[in-house]
């Protein structure tokens, strides 16, 4: 059982970075591939969950603890596999999902890809009673999940840092504003800096291939 891999990102795709371990490059599903190991050439660790399948022997890489404890329990509820999993931890940090399980969120809950009415009342059902180990916001109330996940109106804050991680990622100011552009009638406001920055990247990788 693979538990973390200690590397330094060789390659990355839209859902995937290839960790070079030693000289063995190891192919990662990741939530935000883009966000692993920003500057190139240092290294960084990804805590691992090994998923076996008939066909298959996949890896999925997490940057902290509670994300992969995280997916751990949505695998542990009914229709969602790993792609959903990723998914929803693509659309916010584990202690903002789990507050909205705790508080029986529906209305966030169905917000994240993936997740149907149906599927947001299994995770209340199957993994209110499972979250111990895994924090949650203090936000409380309304608002805090949109405090707590980092959300923001369109072009404000939430642009800002996916703008700053495009530049860090080595484009340049001009670049990631066309991107900026590309994707503002696709924001609605409910979305964290990751799920911004990499619709970014997607209207990007298009407007090369053009």
């Amino acid at each position: 059982m693979i538990d973390f891999l200690r590397g330094a990102v060789a390659h990355r795709e839209m859902d995937y970075v290839v960790l070079d371990v030693r000289g063995v490059g190891y192919r990662v599903f990741c939530a935000n591939p883009f966000a692993v190991q920003p500057k190139d050439g240092e290294e960084t660790t990804l805590y691992i969950h090994y998923h076996v399948r008939e066909d298959a022997h996949l890896l999925y890489g997490f940057t902290t603890r509670e994300e992969q404890a995280l997916f751990r329990l949505l695998l542990d509820v009914s229709g969602i596999g790993p792609k959903v999993a990723i998914g929803v931890l693509a659309g916010g940090r584990p202690e903002v999902i789990a507050a909205a399980i705790r508080q029986e969120n529906l209305a966030f809950l169905t917000k994240l890809p993936g997740i149907g009415k149906k599927t947001a009342q299994r995770m209340v059902l199957d993994l209110k009673d499972k979250l111990g180990a895994l924090p949650s916001s203090d936000d409380g109330g309304l608002s805090g999940f949109e405090a707590a996940a980092g959300w923001a109106a369109p072009g404000e804050d939430a642009w800002s840092e996916a703008k700053a991680a495009l530049m860090a990622l080595g484009y340049t100011e001009a670049e990631a504003d066309r991107a900026g552009q590309a994707i503002k009638p696709k924001l609605a406001g409910g979305e964290t800096v990751d799920a911004v920055t990499k619709l970014a990247l997607q209207a990007l990788f298009a407007q090369s291939m053009r």
